[in-house]
């Protein structure tokens, strides 16, 4: 294992996480999904057309990049 995969696991191990206690606290606006809705205002049209954008944009490149 190089020092890479200790970084990108533990981000991903610390995410989860929080992610675990932002479900089992119930407080409004802790989990990730709340704070992208946020962060990209996507109860508004812009919004909504920005984070689909930036998210098919994302899993397009993100799928070349390890496939291609």
């Amino acid at each position: 294992m190089n020092p890479g995969d200790a970084v990108w696991g533990g981000l991903i191990l610390a995410g989860a996480a929080f992610e675990v206690y932002a479900l089992r606290n119930a407080r409004e606006g802790d989990t990730l999904s709340e704070s992208t809705r946020r962060w990209f205002r996507v109860h508004t049209k812009a919004g909504k057309v920005l984070f689909v954008v930036g998210w098919v944009g994302f899993s397009v490149w993100f799928l070349d990049h390890i496939v291609g």
